[in-house]
């Protein structure tokens, strides 16, 4: 049954993703109104920067002079930058009067900038976004298009649809083809199947206020703050709502170095939610019966990691043992059975991605396709290692020892 996770969880995203298509009716990916400038809510553009220098000028100009909203402002939370962070944010505040700051003067993480944060944003909504993160012109206006209506009255936050900027390598190139899958199916199928959701986009994510306050902010002793906030959302009982049409730009790591960085953080994050909320989904089922879904997933999903990588080495001890013994031939056996469950999971792997880069942007990252067999291989191993390496860090976590702060990949300009 373990061997087939990964082959059933892909036809599951993939029909859950085709469900969202053809039958979530209530999607409003396309039918969006402009909102006259008296009637748009006040927004709060909230940025961490943590030695911020090479991009931070560029995004927060674009912000200023690119976005089709009127009635927000930009609130730069400096969180003890040793940089020229300070100088750029005081530069631009002569130029663009809606720029505010405030000064963190030590560094405690992302979680711990925005809650401070919450305290000074002016606007009944926050839109998180990264010092390298570029939304589309309309984003916000399409945004406050899901917070607007009656029936979006528990909506607690829309988390936006990430596209890759940096595609010059082939590491860039296979995150293209990665995150489509990730958040171009993924996210679909758990908002069709009951509007619930593993983890926002911490790049870029709108965020009512109330909601946050709600559940007592972003939590600073997590990894990852932007899975542990969704978590909390849905089990407070609010909605959280994925809009794949409001697309925003954003770097990705572009060593391995950086790349396995990041994924030890999400993993960790991944893992902490899961600890924290299973004595909740265990003691009340019912209750928890919207998110039951995703907390199965979950829970196949760090049970599969520690399967996977016992099974690799009970896999290479074995053919060691043959070869040892002079029994090749079952060593070739054992080899080409290997093959033939690895081809299933890339068949439904393909059929996951190929569905995925359809639906996402309609077809236009259909060119990246020759990637994917990278992207699966790749992502099937370096998934269930950064669990396994960070179980123990989350554990600590769940207990109270654990620490929000991490270092940001190496930031390169380019904004056009």
């Amino acid at each position: 049954m373990l061997c087939l996770y990964p082959i059933g969880g892909a036809f599951f995203w993939f029909w859950g993703a085709l469900s969202y298509k053809y039958i979530k009716t209530n999607k409003r990916d396309d039918n969006w109104t402009n909102l006259d400038p008296s009637q748009q809510p006040f927004v709060t553009i909230m940025i961490p920067a943590h030695n911020e220098e090479i991009m931070l000028s560029e995004t927060i100009t674009y912000l200023f002079d690119n976005l089709n909203y009127t009635n927000f402002e930009v609130l730069v939370m400096n969180d003890g930058s040793t940089d020229e962070t300070a100088n750029i944010i005081q530069k631009l505040q002569y130029k663009y009067h809606r720029l505010r700051t405030v000064e963190i003067v030590k560094n405690k993480g992302k979680a711990h900038a925005f809650n401070i944060g919450i305290h000074f944003a002016r606007g009944e909504y926050i839109l998180s976004n990264d010092a390298d993160t570029i939304p589309e012109p309309d984003a916000l206006m399409k945004y406050m298009n899901f917070f607007i209506h009656d029936q979006d009255l528990n909506t607690a936050a829309v988390t936006a649809n990430m596209d890759v900027q940096n595609r010059s390598s082939l590491l860039g190139k296979s995150q293209t083809v990665e995150f489509s899958s990730i958040v171009g199916v993924i996210k679909r199928s758990q908002t069709a199947i009951n509007d619930s959701m593993y983890a926002y986009s911490g790049a870029n994510t709108l965020y009512q206020k109330d909601f946050l306050i709600g559940v007592g902010g972003f939590r600073q002793d997590r990894a990852t703050e932007d899975i542990s906030i969704a978590w909390d959302h849905q089990v407070s009982g609010s909605v959280p709502r994925f809009a794949p049409n409001i697309i925003f730009h954003m770097n990705v790591p572009e060593t391995l170095g950086d790349l396995f960085k990041q994924r030890k953080r999400w993993a960790q994050g991944g893992t902490e939610v899961w600890l924290a909320n299973i004595h909740s989904f265990l003691l009340h089922p019912i209750k928890r019966r919207y998110q039951m879904s995703m907390f199965i997933d979950a829970t196949l999903s760090v049970v599969w990691a520690f399967f996977f990588v016992i099974s690799t080495v009970l896999f290479w001890a074995a053919i060691i043992w043959f070869l040892i013994q002079g029994d090749y031939d079952q060593a070739i056996l054992t080899v080409y059975l290997s093959f033939i469950l690895v081809t299933f999971e890339l068949f439904a792997g393909s059929l996951q991605l190929l569905t995925a880069l359809i639906l996402d942007h309609s077809g236009a990252k259909l060119k990246y396709f020759p990637f994917a067999p990278l992207y699966m291989l790749g992502y099937w191993m370096v998934n269930p290692l950064t669990i396994i390496a960070t179980f123990i860090p989350a554990v600590k976590t769940v207990l109270g020892k654990g620490s929000g702060t991490w270092e940001s990949p190496k930031r390169q300009s380019i904004v056009k």
